[in-house]
């Protein structure tokens, strides 16, 4: 098979993105289907591919103004409001709070109008 050139950089996405979901103590199906949802959204595919590479956010993707940066800084602020309560903090890490920005990021797409409002209206003291 000479001449044939194989492209494996989905690969290699696929095993480091099921490799921080693992370590991010995601179910099996939640990963199935954020990875398949990534899939269809090809910039934020892209996106991700930057963030493995990196380990950083690329941001050329914004839904309303929004970009994974600032859905990262509310997922961290959804944890400060958890942690404070006396609720589990081992559930909470870096890449966790990185693939729920994703998922938040593509969710975002279908309904903008809703996560707008939940990121406008700040974490909130007496709500979760």
């Amino acid at each position: 098979m000479s001449g044939i050139i194989y492209d494996t950089s989905k690969i290699k996405a696929c095993e480091g993105f099921y490799a921080i979901c693992d370590y991010a103590e995601f179910d099996k199906q939640w990963t199935d289907e954020l990875w398949k949802d990534v899939l269809t959204h090809p910039p934020i595919y892209e996106e991700l591919v930057y963030y493995l590479e990196h380990h950083t956010f690329r941001d050329k993707v914004k839904i309303e103004g929004y970009s994974l940066s600032d859905l990262y800084v509310f997922q961290m602020d959804k944890y400060n409001l958890v942690r404070e309560i006396g609720k589990n903090p081992r559930s909470c890490n870096k890449e966790r709070m990185v693939m729920r920005a994703f998922r938040t990021m593509l969710d975002m797409q279908e309904n903008p109008a809703e996560y707008v409002k939940r990121l406008k209206e700040g974490r909130g003291e007496d709500r979760l």
